[in-house]
């Protein structure tokens, strides 16, 4: 409503004076401010703040009347009246001055367009020259204790019980009478007034009094402390006349305010509170409404100590109110008691260091012009307290020691709300302070995509701003727009039409939040965002003509005015082209019969509201014939209201909707949920509805119902969403302290029939933490905004100065969820279905898992800390209600995280047991939430329970490669083990590294390559296992044989046993460098067990899909070449053997797919940008591996030198096998003449061709190193087959000698070799010249095993398991850029066997299919770690 903003201004009182002010008076308007100080009465002016006159009184007559103590303006601002301390009634007269009417005068810059057009212009800005003259005193011959005005009449009260009317003209003894307070008869209400009890008043008289309009009548607080409300029963105020009614059970009543505009008395008590009374209206009798006072919730230091309350002050507008006591402060609620600000707390009571400042004690305060300030004065102690502090200070210090501090002034802004509440836009937050507004609407940058319709200069009717098409673009500039950050967009206003306008009474935004209008004291002006420009009146007089009445609204590209015409003295509204200029030419004048009050639209409608109590009509609709845009208003309907309004200032809005009542309902069509169905009408907060009877031919309304009492302010929407009904057709209110409310229709579930006893609406309050001021209906958000606070310190030494005595405001946009209050109270209410239906509606929302979480977590606190014991618990409901939402076992363990401990057992009862939702989550693979579930699992059951569930998870997260979980869970584990958990663990991150990344082996760790091989084979495999984690040093110190950790490393071999056994290298790979898994130790003691291959050719097929990794092909060329004849002398031939490990596969079982499968998918070339015609192609199938795209591809790729496009740096790229013969010499050569011919090109693209990705390279080179190191021969031959590597197979056969290695490894190697080769020659043709190659190596091996009998090779050795050749999750990662290359030779074209005849007979092929060999499990029984 209202927010502080800044550091209050300091007036320095110009006159040289020991007196200091004391109190102050404005006039009715708020323009000028009578100061008194002991002798002395002072006029100051608004804006600029500057002292106008001062009348000092003599000694002598100061000496008669005594010292001045209060002040009162006539309501023409013609004549002031003093009471002074003798009891005398003091009257000045206020004059112009004559020739002399400015004391200040603006002067132009030569040339400037502002000049004197208009007579009256100038004095807007200027301070006038006034004079003061005193007239004859009154003596009323008793101190004076209050003074209050009333049109011709001055009402005073004296301390001898006596209350005086006299007569602002007729000062004589004839125009003034006096009535004894004693002859008023008080009562508890007016209906026992002449019967009932009456008050003694004897000796008791009326020590502070306030005239309220709307009640006639008087509310006064008694010498005694009891309260009082004293009515006129007719239009004189004579003694017979009055009546008094007095409230029960006070009896320490202070000072009194009256609230016109909600017809309250505000009574401030000794105690510190401030009682707020209403009348009621059939018995007259003083209600209490509620009450204002400092929770020990929020201020608990100062709550009972403020002290009396000292005075109460309403802003002009009537919408909130403040306060301050005798200890000192300032505190603001709104009209409804909904606490804004209070500077006894926070900042406002402490310095940066934490010390406690002394509360700013006030003397007296007023309200300036339209509440944007606050004009104190602060106790005489006060002042000279500053003024010590500033004598040492010269900076701060005054230009003149005889310069007093006078006046505090505290800045001011406030919601548009409050003085223009129908604004047609529901969902922006609009604040303006007295030269600028601040606005919620987003990034304008964003906004240019959203307005196109707006930047024209005549935009269609149809355009998106005025009729939203479809839910989701929201009128809000989205979510993110409005919520991203809490910066308001703050729009200047014009400095030209504020100098002759101030002060700003009424601003408005538009619907799409682009264009502002505001109204001053005459005219107006708007502005666009998108321009970023203001338009003012071309003509000044059209603009000093014309006085905004009854508000601002925009309807499309028009604003509507409702508008008083000075010239031709009568009521109009006005409609305004946006886009043209603002000129009474371009506008649509109607003429009104009376003052209007308020204005509204709705769609295409406007509603007044007018003096005389009645409410109009208007439809208005864009004439499409004339040449400038302009709109045809035409009268609809005119209801009377004067029977149910008292007094037209009472209303505080009205507003059109289309919210209807059971009536409406049923006789509703789907296509009228939007026409305008009712009237809301705010009546001094009580909400009135006149809905539209339907059941005549005309559009007469139903009688009026009241809603709802204490309503602030009401949102409602005319837009539609099947989606959202709920939420659009709802009807939003504030109120106050008690939160706000909302009327939420009821719809029965799938167009049934609905139940006759249920009703079709339904009131639900619930509480909020903020000032709501918009509602997003779709987003269920309400938005605000709030103080906040940054101490400063200032000057060193000036500790007293304004900024060291107040910390710096600024106003924060804030936004709340209320959906979970609205699903609780309909659960509350057994309305599960609607809770369903609107939780469903709204189940697409970001924050909507946090709303479950809410929901859960304040019926739990709740219940769960209540003293007594509940009948009914909601939390069983909650539970049920949200398990209908797949969010449900994640809101229940956030919400228990975030509880504590002591409330497990309740949320739990009501929820679920723990395991069960453990086990869901591990069901469903949600293994985070699993994890959380496990710290409560820890905390609520015993250390083997939580064990239990924790070996299930840590092997289903081995599983599924979570290694970030696995980490967690092995350190939770030890915890649990070594009792050394004393916090739980943090719930896991999600974040889990992507299966197709490098396996991260060089993390902490250094891996030695220098060690040989042969020293493996001299049998020296001693590796120590030790099991440490790669944070380093967490297990270092621990016994490497303790029980937690046997139990861990237990768990982690068997997931490497499963790996190996499955073939899934890659996924070994993985789990050993994201766990520190030491893998060499391991496989050293599993080299003669799980670590042997049984089946060569499906385990070299299953690296091929794992690594993605090509099968080899033969180029068709070489069909011609030497290769045919078996020799393979050639250089390139060579060459092409011995580099040849390429790219990836994408046809997994290449042995038995039609080779032109193999070229169907060339992703890793889309972004070569290169299509180089392809020279020599024998068939379609091999046109991609035989162009020099390939070539080029595996340059960049492999050296990451792509400048270096040349042959040689191809030659460059062979692996680090040794090379046989003195080919290098010869490539070297060839390269460098590049007299290479066409055959020979082919080669080296074959042999780029044939390589898979460097990282997996990277990956195989390392998992080699590993085997190696660990003896596990079988495996190195394998890998040396993929790689294409004769060193390693010349390796591995020379270590087969070393008696270390079992015969049953050299068979398994031979045998092995055999298949292999026997799987080349019928199925993958490309590794024949590869195995041709290792010859001589085969040879040797057949030879050493030939000795041993036949049949023994192919008895697998009986602590070998066989191997599955099923796919694990790492062949089908995404491929990679250069991932499509695997092809191989037609089928056709069948290579001569390259084995010289006779050498060694074809064993049968080992090829079991793997259904068979897949259960065989059962020699792992051994290493199998059973659960605890």
């Amino acid at each position: 409503m209202y927010f502080l903003t800044g550091w209050p201004r300091r007036l320095l009182c110009p006159l040289r004076n020991a007196e200091e002010p004391f109190h102050i008076q404005p006039s009715s308007q708020r323009f000028y401010f009578a100061l008194l100080s002991e002798t002395q009465l002072s006029i100051w002016f608004s804006r600029p703040s500057v002292l106008i006159v001062s009348y000092i009184e003599s000694e002598k007559a100061a000496a008669q009347f005594g010292f001045y103590q209060k002040a009162e303006w006539k309501p023409d601002d013609s004549m002031i009246a003093v009471a002074t301390a003798n009891g005398y009634i003091l009257l000045f007269d206020v004059l112009g001055g004559g020739e002399e009417k400015y004391l200040y005068e603006p002067i132009y810059p030569k040339g400037s367009p502002r000049v004197k057009v208009t007579p009256g212009y100038k004095e807007e800005q200027c301070a006038p020259a006034l004079s003061l003259e005193m007239k004859k005193p009154v003596d009323l011959e008793a101190p004076i204790t209050s003074l209050q005005t009333l049109q011709e009449d001055l009402l005073v009260c004296t301390a001898d019980g006596y209350l005086h009317v006299l007569h602002w003209d007729g000062l004589g003894s004839n125009g003034r009478k006096a009535i004894c307070l004693t002859t008023i008869p008080f009562s508890l209400d007016l209906q026992s007034a002449r019967g009932g009890p009456s008050l003694d008043l004897e000796g008791v008289y009326i020590c502070c009094m306030e005239y309220c309009l709307t009640l006639d009548g008087f509310a006064v607080v008694l010498s005694d402390g009891r309260l009082g409300f004293i009515t006129p029963l007719s239009s004189s105020i004579t003694a017979d006349q009055l009546q008094g009614v007095w409230a029960a059970d006070v009896t320490d009543g202070t000072c009194v305010a009256v609230n016109n505009k909600y017809r309250l008395m505000t009574f401030g008590c000794a105690s510190g509170s401030v009682l707020v009374y209403m009348i009621d209206t059939t018995t007259g009798s003083m209600q209490l409404s509620h009450k204002l006072e400092l929770t020990p919730k929020h201020y608990p230091d100062i709550y009972n100590k403020t002290g009396a309350v000292k005075l109460i002050r309403w802003s002009p507008d009537y919408s909130v109110v403040m306060v301050t006591w005798e200890c000192g402060g300032l505190s603001l609620w709104s009209v409804f008691g909904a606490h804004l600000i209070c500077t006894l707390g926070e900042d406002f009571a402490h310095h940066s260091d934490g010390t406690k400042k002394d509360p700013l004690k006030i003397s007296s305060m007023s309200w300036g012009a339209e509440g944007y300030h606050l004009w104190v004065i602060p106790s005489r102690q006060e002042r000279r307290k500053q003024e010590d502090g500033e004598q040492d200070v010269e900076m701060i210090c005054p230009p003149h020691p005889s310069l007093q501090t006078g006046i505090l002034q505290f800045q001011f802004i406030k919601s548009a709300l409050t003085v223009n509440p129908c604004t047609s836009n529901q969902e922006q937050v609009l604040l303006h302070g007295e030269d600028r507004l601040y606005l919620t609407c987003g990034d304008p940058t964003q906004i240019h995509s959203t307005s196109d319709a707006h930047t024209n200069l005549h935009p269609r009717d149809g355009s998106p701003l005025h009729h939203p098409p479809n839910p989701d673009s929201s009128l809000s500039q989205g979510l993110n727009t409005l919520l991203g950050h809490k910066h308001w967009h703050v729009v200047q206003i014009h400095s030209t039409y504020l100098e002759s306008n101030w002060p700003i009474r009424f601003a408005a935004i538009d619907t799409a939040g682009q264009c502002m209008a505001v109204a001053g004291r005459r005219g107006f002006a708007h502005y666009s965002l998108f321009t970023r420009k203001w338009k003012l009146f071309g003509n000044i007089t059209q603009e000093q003509n014309m006085t905004v009445t009854g508000g601002l609204a925009w309807w499309k590209d028009f604003v509507v005015v409702a508008c008083y015409n000075f010239t031709d003295q009568q009521e109009q509204l006005r409609l305004y082209q946006r886009s043209s200029n603002l000129d009474n030419a371009f506008a649509s004048v109607t003429k009104l019969h009376s003052d209007t009050l308020l204005l509204n639209v709705f769609r295409d409608m406007v509603i007044l509201f007018r003096a005389d109590c009645s409410i109009c009509l208007y439809s208005m609709e864009k004439r499409s014939d004339s040449p400038t845009p302009s709109v045809n208003v035409e009268l609809l309907q005119e209801v009377s209201m004067s029977r149910y309004i008292p007094h037209p200032a009472l209303v505080v809005s009205v507003t059109l909707t289309s919210v209807r009542t059971e009536t409406g309902i049923s006789l509703k069509a789907p296509q009228q949920a939007c026409m305008a169905e009712s009237i809301m009408l705010n009546l001094a907060g009580q909400l009135i509805m006149l809905q539209r009877d339907r059941s005549g031919p005309q559009l007469p309304f139903c009688p009026p119902v009241v809603l709802a009492q204490c309503v602030e302010n009401v949102w409602t929407t005319c837009r539609s969403n099947k989606k959202k009904r709920h939420l659009l057709e709802a009807l939003w209110l504030s109120c106050g302290e008690a939160g706000m409310k909302v009327w939420l229709p009821l719809f029965p579930r799938d167009h049934r029939k609905p139940h006759s006893f249920l009703s079709r609406r339904i009131m639900l309050p619930f509480h909020i933490n903020i000032y709501p001021l918009a509602v997003l209906f779709e987003d269920a958000l309400v938005l605000g905004a709030t103080n906040e606070t940054v101490l400063y310190d200032g000057l060193q030494g000036s500790s007293e100065s304004l900024e060291a005595l107040f910390p710096y405001c600024t106003v924060e946009r804030t936004s709340q969820i209320y959906l979970h209050h609205i699903l609780r109270q309909l659960l509350v209410r057994n309305l599960g279905e609607q809770a369903l239906m609107l939780a469903q509606s709204c189940a697409s929302l970001p924050y909507f898992p946090h709303v479950l979480e809410l929901m859960v977590h304040v019926v739990l606190e709740e219940e769960a800390t209540s003293r007594e014991p509940i009948p009914d618990p909601l939390l069983p409901t909650v539970a049920k209600f949200i398990t209908e939402f797949p969010l449900f076992l994640q809101t229940i363990v956030h919400c228990a995280r975030k509880t504590e401990y002591a409330l497990w057992n309740y949320l739990f009862a009501a929820v679920g047991n723990p395991k069960d939702l453990f086990e869901e989550c591990l069901m469903a693979q949600d293994l985070d939430t699993a994890a959380s579930y496990l710290i409560i699992l820890q905390n609520m059951e015993v250390p083997a329970v939580s064990r239990q569930h924790a070996t299930l998870l840590f092997n289903t997260a081995l599983e599924q490669g979570k290694w970030d979980l696995c980490r967690h869970m092995i350190r939770f584990l030890k915890a649990i083990g070594s009792g050394e958990m004393e916090s739980p663990p943090p719930t896991p991150s999600t974040q889990e590294p992507s299966s197709t990344g490098g396996f991260e082996f060089f993390r902490n760790r250094s891996i030695s390559l220098s060690q040989s091989a042969d020293s493996i084979a001299t049998g020296k495999f001693n590796l120590q296992k030790t099991f440490s984690m790669p944070s380093g040093s967490s297990a270092k110190g621990r016994d490497v044989e303790c029980a937690e950790n046997m139990y861990i490393d237990m768990m982690l071999w068997r997931h490497a046993r499963h790996l190996l056994e499955q073939v899934r290298l890659r996924d070994l790979g993985c789990f050993s460098a994201q766990l520190g898994f030491e893998l060499i130790g391991w496989l050293c003691r599993e080299r003669n067990r799980v670590a042997r291959v049984d089946d060569f050719v499906s385990a070299l097929k299953k690296l091929h899909r794992d690594f993605l990794w090509p099968f080899p092909v033969i180029p068709v060329g070489s069909l011609s070449s030497p290769l045919r004849n078996g020799r393979c002398r050639s250089v390139l031939s060579t060459q092409l053997l011995k580099s040849q490990s390429a790219d990836s596969l994408l046809n997994s079982d290449m042995d038995t797919a039609p080779p032109s499968t193999a070229t169907t998918n060339h992703t890793w070339m889309d972004g070569l940008g290169q299509s180089t015609k392809d020279t020599d192609t024998a068939s379609p199938a091999h046109s991609n591996q035989n162009s020099p795209q390939t070539h080029d591809a595996f340059l960049s790729l492999l050296t990451n030198k792509v400048e270096e496009y040349s042959v040689g740096s191809a030659t460059d790229l062979t692996e680090t096998s040794s090379v046989v013969d003195g080919d290098w010499t010869m490539v070297d050569e060839n390269s460098s003449t590049l007299s290479l011919s066409q055959a020979e090109l082919e080669h080296i693209s074959m042999e780029l061709a044939n390589k898979g990705p460097h990282k997996s390279q990277v990956q195989l080179r390392y998992l080699l190193h590993v085997f190696m190191e660990a003896g596990c021969l079988e495996w190195c031959v394998v890998i040396g087959l993929i790689l294409r590597d004769a060193n390693v197979i010349k390796q591995v056969i020379s270590f087969l000698d070393s008696p270390e290695v079992p015969p049953e490894t050299s068979q398994s190697i031979r045998n092995g070799l055999l298949a292999v080769d026997a799987w080349a020659s019928t199925d993958c043709l490309g590794y024949k010249p590869f195995l041709n190659l290792i010859q001589p190596q085969l040879q040797l091996l057949m030879d050493s095993t030939s000795e041993q009998a036949q049949p023994e090779a192919f008895q697998p050795a009986s602590q070998s398991c066989k191997l599955t050749a099923s796919e694990g999750p790492g062949g089908a990662a995404a491929p990679r850029a250069e991932d499509g290359r695997g092809a191989a030779a037609p089928l056709g074209l069948a290579l001569p066997s390259l084995e010289p005849a006779g050498v060694f007979s074809r064993p049968p092929p080992e090829d079991s299919p793997p259904e068979q060999t897949e259960e065989q499990r059962e020699e792992e029984g051994t290493y199998d770690c059973t659960l605890s």
